[in-house]
């Protein structure tokens, strides 16, 4: 079977080339673009763990073909640190969300922490000011083994104060 030549933005960097048509998004970006944040765990959309960002929008990479982000803007959890590529990460390079769910203990395994992470990241640029229950909301099509859930939802109200105390969200709504 031939490829099909696609070309994408995959967090900022432009990306070309050919894939298999049935190649899932998830496969794509782990063994083809070498982001292995995005964790794949039920292979059937229902965990969460392989969710990304497609132009901004939380989506189920397992879910989809990877012919689908022709054009498109792909931000996967690598994307978050503010640490460049090749250095050792710190707590202090980490996104906000990242440093809040650390602090929160928020994680254990942290084999969903990717996925909770780019809906978050998603849900808050939305909602700067979120009640625990739109937080409940927001991480509830995320399946976590470990952690009961409280101290994710602790995290992101965290970050959430610590955003909205930053200032405006980009679309100068969600004022605190």
């Amino acid at each position: 079977m031939s490829g099909i030549r696609i070309s994408a933005r995959i967090n900022g960097a432009a990306w070309a080339g050919e894939v298999e048509p049935r190649l899932l998004l998830s496969d794509f970006l782990r063994s083809e673009v070498g982001l292995t944040g995005t964790h794949v765990g039920c292979e059937h959309g229902v965990c969460g763990a392989c969710t990304v960002q497609l132009d901004g929008e939380p989506v189920r990479a397992c879910l989809m073909f990877a012919v689908q982000i022709d054009g498109h803007e792909v931000t996967t959890v690598e994307a978050l640190a503010e640490t460049p590529p090749g250095e050792a990460i710190s707590v202090e390079g980490l996104h906000p969300i990242q440093r809040a769910l650390h602090e929160a203990h928020g994680l254990q395994c942290g084999f969903c922490t990717p996925g909770i992470l780019m809906t978050a990241e998603a849900f808050l640029r939305e909602n700067r000011a979120p009640s625990r229950e739109e937080i409940r909301e927001a991480v509830s099509g995320h399946l976590c083994r470990c952690t009961g859930y409280h101290n994710i939802v602790e995290g992101v109200a965290l970050a959430a104060q610590r955003l909205a105390a930053d200032g405006p969200a980009a679309d100068g709504e969600g004022e605190p």
